[in-house]
C-alpha cells in the first residue's frame, strides 16, 4: 500500500496499566440495553423510516425486551419531533420502558429537546460533546478548559431544566470522540459534569464513553474503559455505558472486552446498522452471551420474524452470513460438517444430553425461530452421505443403512452438480426414488408364491423383455429363496450383502420399507429399497430394484 507513512496512531492508553479485565473469561450477567436503532440507525438510513414505521419499529423493540430506547434527535428534524410527541401522547412507552433523546450541548438545542420530552413518564436526557484531540483542534478551535466548560454548561442546563419541565428525568453524558481522547482529560470532563449533577444511589445518571470512530484494537478499548472505571468519581452511582461503532470491524469485541473491563450498559442496534460501518450489533452480542449461557434478557426466539420486520422498517438487507440472523449462519453444505452435525444430533437424541455441544452450530438453531430441516442441512454438489441421510431421516422417515446413505450422496451431489443448483428436501427425495426405489425393468416379479419343503421353495413369475418366466428356487428364508431364483433363472452373480427395514408410520396400517444391497462379482455394491404394507413384498421389491440397478449399469 502507498502512502502508509500518513496513518499514525490516533489513540492514547490510560497513564496507568488497566489490564484487570484481561483475568475474566466471559461476561457474566446481560447489561443494560440501550437500542439506538430510532436514531442513530435511522439517521444513517438512504430514506428514514416514516413516523409510521418508526412507531412500529418502537413496538418491535419493545416486544424484543428492550427497557431503554433511544427514540430520536427531537431538536434535529419534525418527524423526530412529531414521533416522540405520538408515543408521549398517545401513551405508547410501557410503565417498564425508559425513552432516551439526544441533545448537543449547546443551549437552544437542549431547550428545545425538553419542550419535545415534556410529559413522558420517563426519559433519559442524552448530552454530548466531543472531547477528542482532532475534534478540539480542527473543528471546535478550542482549547481543553472551553471543552471542559462546554460539556460542564450543558450539564448545568440539564439539571435546570429538568426541574423545571413536567417529567421524570434522568442524564447521560457522552465525551463524544471518546477513543480519541486522552483519557486523564476525558476523566476530567465526565467527573466534572458528575459534579454538577451530584448522582445518588436513587438518581443514578449514566456515562457513556462512544467508539465514536474505531481506531485502535479492542484490548485498547478495554483498558481505557477499565481507567474510566476505576477512577471515575460517584462510581457507585454511575452506570458506564458504551456505544461502540464499527469501523475496524471490532464492534462486538470493543463491547464484549468493555463489559469485562467494568461497563454496565450497553447501546447499540439490531443488526448492527449505523452510520458508516454500522454500530455494535446487539443480535449477535446477545446471542454470543446466550451461547454461554447467560441469559441475555432480550427474546430473540422469533428471529426470522425480526429479520423481516427489520427489513421492511429500516429498508436494509441482513446479510446471509450475518451472525445469528442471516438466512444461511447455520446451513452446512460440506459433507464433513454436515455429517458431524447428524451425528451430534443422533449423539442428543441418544444421551439425553443436558447441554448443547452439536459440531459446528454454537447455539440450537429452534432456540431463535430456525428448523433444522430448511435451515441447517443444506444440499449441493459440496455435501456428502451425512447431510443426504439426515434431510431423509427428519424429512421423510428414511433410516439409510450407512453405505446406502453413501451412494445416495454421491446420486445428489451429481444431480446438484450437473443442474448447478441446491436441492430442496422434496427433490432428494424424488431422486432417493428415482434411483433406488421399486425400479422395475429389464425384470419385473409378478407373482410370488412360497411353501415351506426342507426350507422356503419360492415360485417366482418375471416378467422380462415382454416374456414371463417362472422360476423356483429354495433358500433359507423368503428373501434368499427369491434371490436363488433370479439367479439360477438369469445367470446373476451377486452376493446379497445388507439388508435393513423398518416401518415408515406407527399404525395398524403402517407401511414398511425395507433396503437391500448386493455386490456384483467385479466387487461393485447397487442398492434397492422397496415400499408395501406388507414386508416381504417390499423386501423382494428392494432385491429386484438392487438387481435392476446393477444390470442397468453395465
Amino acid at each position: 500500500m502507498k502512502n502508509v507513512s500518513k496513518y499514525q496512531r490516533q489513540y492514547f492508553m490510560p497513564p496507568v496499566e488497566c489490564n484487570d479485565w484481561v483475568k475474566k473469561t466471559y461476561v457474566d450477567k446481560a447489561p443494560i440495553w440501550c437500542s439506538v436503532d430510532l436514531r442513530d440507525g435511522n439517521q444513517a438510513l438512504i430514506v428514514p423510516m416514516s413516523l409510521e414505521q418508526k412507531v412500529e419499529f418502537f413496538k418491535l423493540l419493545v416486544k424484543i425486551g428492550f427497557k431503554e430506547i433511544e427514540v430520536g434527535f427531537p431538536a434535529a428534524s419534525e418527524t423526530e419531533y412529531n414521533f416522540l410527541r405520538t408515543l408521549i401522547d398517545q401513551n405508547l412507552i410501557p410503565d417498564d420502558v425508559t425513552i432516551q433523546v439526544l441533545t448537543q450541548a449547546r443551549e437552544h438545542i437542549i431547550r428545545k429537546t425538553f419542550e419535545a420530552v415534556k410529559g413522558a413518564p420517563r426519559a433519559i436526557v442524552h448530552v454530548y460533546n466531543s472531547t477528542s484531540v482532532a475534534q478540539r483542534e480542527q473543528v471546535f478551535k478550542k482549547s481543553k478548559e472551553e471543552i471542559l466548560k462546554i460539556a460542564v454548561d450543558g450539564a448545568k442546563l440539564l439539571k435546570k431544566l429538568a426541574d423545571e419541565t413536567e417529567g421524570n428525568f434522568a442524564f447521560e453524558y457522552s465525551p463524544e470522540s471518546f477513543t480519541g481522547t486522552e483519557p486523564e482529560y476525558a476523566l476530567e470532563v465526565c467527573n466534572a459534569v458528575l459534579d454538577v449533577w451530584q448522582p445518588t444511589a436513587d438518581n443514578k445518571c449514566i456515562i457513556n464513553l462512544p467508539s465514536t470512530v474505531q481506531n485502535a484494537m479492542p484490548h485498547v478499548y478495554a483498558s481505557q474503559i477499565e481507567y474510566m472505571s476505576k477512577n471515575m468519581k460517584y462510581r457507585e452511582n454511575v452506570l458506564i455505558s458504551l456505544h461502540p461503532h464499527n469501523d475496524r470491524g471490532c464492534g462486538i469485541s470493543d463491547a464484549e472486552m468493555g463489559l469485562l473491563a467494568g461497563a454496565d450498559r450497553i447501546e447499540g442496534t439490531l443488526f448492527g446498522n449505523g452510520e458508516r460501518t454500522g454500530n455494535v450489533d446487539i443480535v449477535t452480542l446477545a446471542l454470543n452471551m446466550y451461547s454461554q449461557g447467560v441469559d441475555p434478557q432480550l427474546d430473540f426466539r422469533d428471529m426470522p420474524a425480526i429479520s423481516a420486520a427489520y427489513e421492511e422498517y429500516t429498508g436494509m438487507h441482513i446479510d446471509m452470513r450475518s451472525p445469528y440472523g442471516g438466512s444461511l449462519v447455520f446451513a452446512a453444505f460440506s459433507g464433513s460438517h454436515q455429517d458431524a452435525i447428524a451425528k451430534g444430533m443422533h449423539y442428543r437424541e441418544e444421551h439425553d444430553c443436558p447441554t448443547w455441544t452439536v459440531p459446528y452450530l454454537p447455539i440450537d438453531p429452534t432456540d431463535i425461530g430456525r428448523r433444522y430441516e430448511a435451515d441447517v442441512i443444506r444440499i449441493n454438489s459440496q455435501s456428502g452421505k451425512g447431510g443426504v441421510g439426515y434431510i431423509l431421516e427428519q424429512n421423510f422417515g428414511l433410516n439409510l443403512p450407512a453405505k446406502m446413505r453413501e451412494a445416495m450422496g454421491y446420486a445428489a451431489k451429481d444431480s446438484s452438480d450437473h443442474q448447478h443448483k441446491e436441492l430442496q428436501p422434496q427433490e432428494i427425495f424424488n431422486l432417493f426414488k428415482e434411483k433406488f426405489e421399486d425400479i422395475t425393468t429389464p425384470f419385473n416379479i409378478s407373482e410370488v408364491h412360497f411353501k415351506q419343503h426342507n426350507g422356503i421353495i419360492a415360485e417366482v413369475t418375471v416378467e422380462c423383455e415382454g416374456k414371463s418366466v417362472v422360476a423356483i428356487a429354495a433358500g433359507n428364508g423368503r428373501l434368499n429363496a427369491v434371490s436363488n431364483a433370479l439367479k439360477n433363472q438369469f445367470r446373476l452373480e451377486y452376493d446379497l450383502t445388507t439388508y435393513q427395514e423398518h416401518a415408515l408410520e406407527q399404525s395398524s396400517r403402517s407401511k414398511a420399507i425395507a433396503y437391500v444391497g448386493i455386490r456384483s462379482k467385479d466387487g461393485e455394491h447397487y442398492w434397492g429399497a422397496g415400499v408395501d404394507q406388507d414386508i416381504i413384498r417390499a423386501s423382494i421389491n428392494a432385491l429386484l430394484t438392487a438387481i435392476n440397478n446393477m444390470v442397468n449399469a453395465k
